[in-house]
């Protein structure tokens, strides 16, 4: 989908931003950059849209090379999502949604449509925020319009500078969470730049580790964490690599889809009542197959239970035990 190839950006005053960058972002999955302040991470992702052209290489988007495009009509192509979200202060959230379809010169049925759609999809009902302004909403909820409106005209490709790195810890981990259900929805090719390795672990299928403009490391989350390929890649990572690969593993990847009988206890009382209470007090909180196996594990000590019940659109779908994750997290460690 997208390709660097022996890419470089020098600036007039001989700064190399990045420095011969070959990597390829698969369609359909995330690619995180990270790294440190200046590591060239927001270089790298500017000269995808052309917001910076490269002083060598080439970069391809659909195997065509991006100079070879109208900058313009390639920025509408890709969704953008920012820090400071960039919202128009004086245009209502459904204006600001509507910004590149009505670019595009879509029919206003079309557009309110696809509006009343996004806004759905983020969390943020049309029917109670379509005509609010930015100024009425929480950094949280501006967030989730800048996403709306970079998803808008259904790019194939998404941007994302740090988009959660102004908000709250609490609220920063909310929207991750409620982005990759949207993504497990949307399958959109997204290139995600980032400077916390645990947000990139999280967020990422792929992630590219970037320092002094230079790609040390482009690998899967689970590789990254086994295999760090270089001294600065380790020291980056942590020293609390055991508790980072319970992060990256997911539910789905240890659950059981039959229920055990000695796990029957658990799987009744939640079915019960979503706010079971186990007999020694402990609240029986259920997991989604999305979840990771460090929620999973704090749950089922705070429950006190061995297994909990792993629930999609409100349907047990199997259980995930404490064993299986502790044994998941012997094999990692070894």
């Amino acid at each position: 989908m997208i390709r660097f190839e022996n890419v470089n950006k020098t600036y007039p005053d001989g700064t190399e931003a990045v420095n011969e960058l070959g990597i390829e972002v698969e369609e359909g999955t995330t690619t995180v950059l990270v790294g440190p302040s200046g590591c060239g991470k927001t270089t790298t992702m500017k000269l995808i849209n052309r917001l910076e052209e490269p002083s060598g290489g080439a970069i391809y988007y659909d195997d065509t090379d991006v100079t070879d495009l109208d900058a313009t009509e390639l920025r509408r192509k890709i969704g953008y999502v920012i820090q400071d979200v960039g919202l128009f202060e004086h245009m209502t959230v459904g204006e600001n949604v509507a910004t590149v379809p009505d670019l595009e010169g879509w029919d206003r049925e079309r557009i309110d449509d696809r509006v009343e759609e996004l806004l759905d999809l983020v969390g943020l009902p049309a029917e109670e925020y379509r005509d609010s302004y930015p100024s009425e909403l929480s950094g949280g909820q501006q967030q989730r319009v800048g996403v709306a409106r970079a998803l808008a005209a259904d790019p194939d490709v998404m941007l994302m500078d740090e988009p959660f790195g102004a908000l709250d810890p609490l609220t920063r981990e909310e929207l991750q969470d409620e982005f990759l259900d949207i993504q497990s929805e949307i399958e959109t090719t997204i290139v995600f730049v980032t400077h916390d390795i645990n947000e990139a672990l999280k967020m990422g299928n792929r992630i590219a580790v970037m320092n002094e403009g230079e790609c040390v490391q482009y690998d899967s989350p689970t590789a990254l964490l086994n295999n760090p390929a270089t001294k600065f890649v380790e020291d980056f990572i942590g020293p609390d690599r055991t508790l980072k690969q319970l992060r990256v593993l997911r539910v789905e990847e240890i659950m059981e889809s039959e229920v055990p009988d000695e796990h029957r206890t658990v799987v009744d009382a939640f079915e019960g009542g979503e706010d079971a209470v186990m007999a020694d007090g402990g609240e029986l909180i259920p997991v989604t197959p999305g979840d990771s196996a460090q929620v999973a594990l704090s749950r089922c000590i705070q429950a006190d239970v061995e297994a909990l019940p792993v629930v999609e659109s409100a349907d047990v779908i199997g259980v995930v035990t404490e064993t299986a994750i502790r044994h998941r997290q012997a094999e990692e460690a070894s």
